[in-house]
């Protein structure tokens, strides 16, 4: 069975993502800010930024660099990040984002995967650059350091090179717009394609679940290297005449006191930053009082974190997303206002979307029901929006997406008579007890609904008998004394008896990625 989207599909326009950002930008526009830097305040108009796309453009062709052509971006969220990313595409380039956190070997990988003919950081990074540069084969001359290296081109080289912005035509169907890498938490990394038609799509799929302003004023501390930063912060503010408040890394002080300061709207955020919001006493102190719309996305938020933020933020509409790197990343919205819909859900397919539920033992389709909540089965995805397939890697295309262009997302959700999903968990991360399939996912919200837990992970590990037994990784609260029994018996008393935690562990911090997913495959190396 096929389920749709509830709201009416958007028109979607056959053009590139610099066209359908900057093109039609009016004279108000021009003098409208863009980008706040965090840090410093400075802030760039979009006339200025729009001028600098072009400049960036030019310069990048002037280097060489032709429409198909793969440059690498690795920097945190800096002004220039957007520029010089813009001014890539501008350019027909087609941008592989690289982990702010990668080192020297990681960055190797994803230039040598890629095929990148150039890299583009900052001087923070510059180590792991150098030696991911020398790795795929790179010199000095293809390196670029944004605010300056000696030997190296800079920022500043970029924009006053005079080089005009050169005339591309593409398809914006199949041109490759971006190439991001899976997190690798559940397998290799592979080179996402993503077409710029892709990305324009999923903006305006999100558009009329969180309609954005040109009165917004958005913190972008979800870094923009991650498909969630690039489409729903970056480029759906853009495309709203927001303004952007880059934040080069996430330091909760500094992040309250950007939202007081700059009086922040919307709050586009992960599990972790959303807990720092409920739970840290210095959050409790904050004037959030402007933030009117609150969203979570990359991983699970579970019911009992949206209800402890909503307690901390009554006035603002708080809710999730829901989506991976291969669907652009959005497929889910909580839309803005449906208070009805339960904010532990993941919401209503986009306009323009079609899924269906499968049963992964089966493979047979579930029915959405006429009343209740359906059976839970394999989420599985349809719409522009879905990735073009994985870089040189056929046989990993084919088993992700179908001949009807379905993608298999690997999440278990159920779906209600009201079309609301709700994931279950990771396919592949589900834990078998004994023939029982245990959901991390559930066990982890239930630990950190507890007073004295600050965070915690459930990961199976191995008993030697061939099962699986759930292990809980958990932080305590400051000032908190619970024992691994006290943690073992909380758990118990709360679910049936298979998914009982039958390991405890304390740690001082959880092991996320930067896109907020919690990295299993360390914790059971650990």
């Amino acid at each position: 069975m096929v389920i749709r989207s509830p709201q009416a599909d958007v028109e979607i326009p056959d053009v590139s993502l610099y066209d359908f950002l900057f093109a039609d930008l009016t004279g108000a526009d021009l003098d409208r800010v863009a980008l706040i830097d965090g840090p410093s305040g400075d802030k760039t108009t979009y006339g200025t930024l729009r001028a600098h796309v072009d400049a960036v453009a030019g310069a990048i062709a002037a280097r060489g660099l032709e429409p198909g052509d793969v440059v690498a971006l690795h920097s945190p969220n800096v002004p220039a990040f957007v520029s010089v990313f813009h001014g890539l595409l501008r350019a027909g380039i087609t941008v592989t984002t690289v982990n702010a956190l990668a080192s020297g070997a990681e960055v190797g990988k994803q230039l040598i995967a890629s095929g990148a003919k150039a890299l583009i950081t900052v001087s923070p990074l510059l180590a792991q650059a150098t030696a991911g540069a020398e790795a795929a084969g790179l010199g000095a001359d293809d390196v670029v350091v944004l605010d300056g290296a000696q030997g190296h081109a800079n920022l500043r080289d970029l924009l006053t090179s005079g080089a005009p912005a050169p005339d591309v035509t593409f398809d914006p169907a199949t041109h490759l717009a971006v190439l991001p890498y899976s997190s690798g938490t559940t397998g290799l990394p592979k080179g996402v394609m993503l077409t710029h038609r892709n990305l324009v799509a999923n903006v305006l799929q999100a558009e009329p679940y969180i309609p954005l302003t040109n009165d917004d004023v958005i913190p972008a501390v979800l870094p923009f290297f991650h498909i969630y930063g690039i489409t729903a912060l970056m480029n759906g503010g853009l495309y709203q005449r927001s303004a952007l408040l880059t934040m080069p890394r996430f330091d909760l002080e500094e992040y309250l006191g950007i939202i007081t300061k700059h009086r922040a709207t919307v709050l586009f955020v992960a599990p972790p930053i959303a807990l720092a919001l409920a739970k840290h006493p210095l959050a409790l102190q904050a004037d959030l009082s402007s933030v009117r719309l609150l969203n979570s996305g990359a991983a699970p938020f579970d019911a009992q974190l949206a209800a402890a933020v909503v307690q901390r933020m009554p006035h603002a509409h708080v809710g999730q997303g829901y989506g991976m790197s291969e669907l652009s990343p959005i497929s889910h919205i909580i839309p803005t206002g449906r208070s009805d819909i339960s904010p532990g859900s993941i919401g209503l397919l986009v306009p323009n979307m079609q899924a269906k539920i499968v049963d992964p033992a089966t493979g047979e389709e579930i029915e959405q029901p006429t009343e209740g909540t359906s059976a839970p089965g394999e989420l599985m995805c349809a719409g522009p929006n879905v990735m073009v397939g994985y870089l040189d890697n056929e046989q990993e295309t084919r088993d992700t997406i179908t001949a009807d262009g379905f993608l298999h997302t690997g999440d278990i959700v159920t779906v209600d008579a009201d079309g609301v999903f709700t994931v279950v968990d990771r396919l592949k991360e589900l834990i078998k007890y004994k023939g029982y399939q245990v959901p991390p996912a559930e066990l982890e919200a239930l630990l950190v609904a507890h007073p004295q837990i600050a965070d915690a992970a459930v990961v199976g590990v191995p008993d030697g008998a061939g099962e699986e037994l759930p292990k809980a990784f958990v932080v305590l609260a400051d000032g908190a004394e619970l024992s691994a029994d006290d943690v073992m018996e909380y758990v118990a008393a709360k679910v049936a008896p298979y998914k009982k935690i039958r390991l405890v562990e304390f740690t001082h911090a959880i092991p996320k990625s930067a896109a907020g997913k919690i990295l299993r495959k360390d914790l059971k190396a650990a």
